[in-house]
């Protein structure tokens, strides 16, 4: 459950990104949809902001690198054109209270597409800073819902390269308030999906 640090009255933002290739029939995006919907139901004034990777991302490039280690005033338009992506991708995270996002787990890990979402957002002195006892976050007083789909692999196994390294990458930027369901060996399971349902609307409740 969201336990709200400001006032229950108040507005607040959920950022919601889906990941998965599937547009239509998605598990990941159906779980994410009921997390939301949750949320959206049992708080008032709710902002909603979307991203779907789906719709594409780029990939960082040489101008992408060579800018986020220019100062900002000494950049290139070419190096300020490279970097409004990334730059609306972190204002939507900066503004987000509530972060839900749905993936699929392709091939044991996370989409490509959810891997260049982070490459865009994960920026030194922007999301998180270097200090003399190593990275911290900036992001703080956040809360992510993380929901999994995955036909074969179970999640929490050594063959599962996701759920791990997205709890590592949301506390690298400082979400450390994390809660995951998965749908997790659906083509094994046939009653995966009905517990992860139960449990993804569960969560936010």
């Amino acid at each position: 459950m969201f336990n709200r640090k400001k006032d229950a009255a108040a507005p607040f933002t959920v950022l919601h990104i889906d990941a998965s290739a599937r547009k239509s029939g998605s598990v990941s995006r159906d779980l994410s949809d009921r997390i939301v919907s949750a949320l959206m139901s049992n708080n008032k004034e709710v902002r909603l902001i979307r991203r779907d990777l789906a719709d594409g991302i780029p990939f960082i490039d040489e101008t992408f690198t060579a800018a986020i280690n220019t100062p900002a005033d000494q950049r290139t338009a070419a190096q300020r054109k490279a970097l409004d992506v990334s730059d609306a991708l972190v204002a939507e995270l900066q503004a987000a209270d509530v972060i839900v996002i749905g993936s699929p787990i392709y091939n044991f890990g996370v989409p490509a597409s959810f891997k260049a979402w982070i490459d865009q957002v994960a920026r030194a002195g922007v999301t998180f800073s270097y200090t003399e006892n190593g990275p911290v976050g900036l992001l703080e007083n956040k809360k992510a819902y993380i929901a999994l789909a995955s036909g074969g692999t179970q999640v929490g196994s050594d063959i599962d390269f996701a759920s791990g390294w997205l709890r590592h990458v949301m506390g690298f930027i400082g979400i450390h308030d994390v809660e995951m369901v998965a749908a997790d060996r659906t083509m094994m399971d046939d009653q995966s999906v009905a517990r992860a349902e139960a449990e993804a609307e569960h969560l936010a409740a």
